[in-house]
Formats: structure tokens, sequence, C-alpha cells
């Protein structure tokens, strides 16, 4: 059953910024349906042109670029609210995959009707914009921290990042949020090996600051995760929902 925009769940989150009654009425006709996937499978394809364009309702996924040596270099991890295939959309092909995690729903969109948003909204288009600039803001976060950080740093900044952004989505229960994901996902998206991942995320658990394990993590220490990550998680995270 497909949701109508003016009843997502997402809108009432404190992460996203609220809407306006005629971008919500935008939203509605921009909206061609919803698609339910499982795990494993691939929502868009590196150098393909999908006529399709997704905001996640529910579940999580990975986005990565493979390399022409079989290895893979995981850019982000994919939440609710995320906003999937704006570069298939002005570039007219992909640049990076993207693959879901757990089950998955999301909200489908026409790839021809993204120009609409610039003639017709300009908030709406001011909106895509402001997405594209965090998505270029993170990346330069990353860059610089698989650059010039060591193991600890990469590995705390990225399950800071994480929970952060969990709790923004209210994804947490008792200092725990889902993190679905494997240890050879986070050695990708840091670029360390599995061995080195795996002993990192030891001495974190060892010291008391986190634990991940079954698909969960759970922050003991956020004081200290902030301090080895050099982020300030008591900025509030809000953005545009498409």
């Amino acid at each position: 059953m497909t949701i109508n925009c003016k009843d997502c769940p997402l809108r009432q989150l404190s992460a996203f910024e609220p809407f306006k009654k005629e971008e919500i009425d935008f939203m509605n006709r921009f909206k061609t349906g919803q698609m339910e996937v499982q795990p494993g499978t691939h929502l868009l394809v590196q150098a393909s042109k999908s006529p399709q364009l997704f905001t996640v309702l529910s579940g999580m996924g990975l986005r990565y670029k493979s390399l022409e040596n079989g290895e893979r270099q995981v850019i982000n991890f994919v939440f609710p609210g995320d906003f999937i295939g704006l570069q298939a959309g002005i570039m007219g092909e992909m640049g990076h995959s993207v693959e879901a995690t757990t089950s998955m729903t999301l909200c489908v969109f026409n790839r021809a009707d993204i120009w609409s948003l610039f003639r017709s909204l300009p908030d709406r288009a001011y909106a895509l914009t402001h997405l594209a600039a965090v998505e270029e803001h993170f990346l330069g976060d990353a860059l610089a921290t698989i650059g010039q950080k060591s193991a600890l740093e990469k590995v705390a900044w990225a399950l800071c990042q994480i929970f952060t952004r969990s709790a923004a989505l209210d994804l947490l229960k008792n200092d725990t949020c889902p993190f679905p994901y494997k240890q050879q996902d986070l050695a990708d998206a840091l670029g360390l090996s599995l061995v080195h991942t795996n002993k990192t995320l030891g001495r974190l658990r060892e010291e008391g600051v986190l634990l991940w394990k079954d698909g969960n993590l759970t922050i003991y220490d956020r004081h200290k995760l902030g301090e080895l990550a050099s982020i300030d998680t008591s900025v509030p995270i809000v953005r545009p929902l498409m």
C-alpha cells in the first residue's frame, strides 16, 4: 500500500526539515509508487542508466564503487531518508552501485520528471541542491579521514557518524542502533584490511567504548568516541527530505 507523502513517517523526525503544503502536493505528484526489495538487491548499478530515483523509506544499504582490479570502495552506508540515483538523474549514468543490505521500502520517482522540480518548485530544487552539498561535504570529511587519520580514528569516526545519524532517525534503543553490516564493509569504507579493522574494533571493545555484535552497535562511552572521531555529537543533523 503506497503511503501518501503527507503521512510519511520520516516527516515526523527532527532529522528532516519541515515541508510546506505545496511541497507535499508536489511530492505526491512526483512520486510514482513504492517498491519493496530483499537483501542483496542492486537498486542501482555502476555505469547503468536507471529510469528511476528513490528515497529510502525504511531499511539500509551500501553505496560502493567497483574497481578494475576487482576490489571495491564503500562510499557510504544508506539509511532511511537517503535520496539515491541523483547522479544518474543529472549525469545520465551511475558512477557507483547501491545494494540493499536489509529488506528495504523505497519511494519511487521517474528520473525524467526531475527537471520539473526546477521549473515548478524552486524550494524543492533547492532541497535537491542542499542534499548534493551535504553529500559533497561528507565525502570531503571521509577522504580526509581515510587519507590522514590512524586506524583507531578512522573506525571511531565512521561508527560515530553511524550512531549520530541513527539517533537523528530515532533508531536508538538503550544506546543501541541497528548496524546490519559486515566488518569487511567497514574495512572497505575506510581503506583498512579486515584484520586491522577487527583488531581496532577489539581495542574499542576492550576499552569499554562500544560493542558491535549481531547486527547491532552499542555505544557505552559517547564522549570518548566523539573525542577519538573529532566529531561534535551535540550538533543536530537537519537536512531536506525528498
